[in-house]
């Protein structure tokens, strides 16, 4: 197996590519090795000094470190993403995938038709272009002209983060939803 490495926005995060499926559907995000119960890989991976943060997106794995020192643990971090591999254990052993752990707010059912527009330009604008850098956002909840979502994977703690948030998605969900005035981090 010959697993890419993939630099991201973020300087803490590195992005893996080991070339074939990690998550069939969905995503997982995990911030802790408590959170990666259900997840052998996610062990593992919080099993090398220093990961923070895993995300899983459909063909790549994405490691946060606290300190950004990644000459020492990126060999460590392919050994452990090799070691999975090898193993024949499931990424996740569950259906929690997608940010299951994390509850959607409760939305006004007036808002629907706003909400179902959101998800649609998340979906088809946005995932896709926060998926290259190793990321993902997701719609947790919107109230009174504000957007609240998640950030996931190198988007979270990313310094670019909020550049993208405020310039880049507030500004495409403002121009096709006049609803929207403000979209913020959860």
């Amino acid at each position: 197996m010959f697993i890419q490495t993939e630099t991201t926005p973020n300087p803490a995060t590195l992005k893996f590519v080991p070339g074939e499926t990690v998550m069939e559907k969905g995503t997982a995000f995990y911030e802790n090795a408590e959170e990666a119960e259900n997840s052998p890989l996610a062990r593992r991976l919080f099993g090398v000094d220093g990961v923070s943060g895993t995300f899983f997106g459909f063909d790549f794995i994405a490691v946060t470190l606290t300190d950004q020192d990644w000459e020492d643990r990126k060999t460590d971090v392919l050994g452990a993403i090799m070691e999975h591999y090898t193993s024949g254990d499931p990424v996740v052993a569950s259906d929690a995938a997608d940010g299951a752990d994390v509850p959607e707010a409760e939305d006004n059912p007036e808002d629907a038709e706003i909400i179902a527009q959101i998800k649609e330009l998340l979906e088809a604008r946005v995932r896709p272009a926060v998926a290259r850098d190793g990321g993902d956002i997701t719609f947790h909840a919107y109230n009174e002209g504000t957007v609240y979502l998640r950030m996931q994977g190198a988007c979270s703690g990313c310094p670019s983060s909020t550049a993208t948030l405020k310039y880049g998605i507030q500004n495409l969900l403002k121009h096709y939803i006049p609803e929207v005035e403000n979209v913020e981090a959860v």
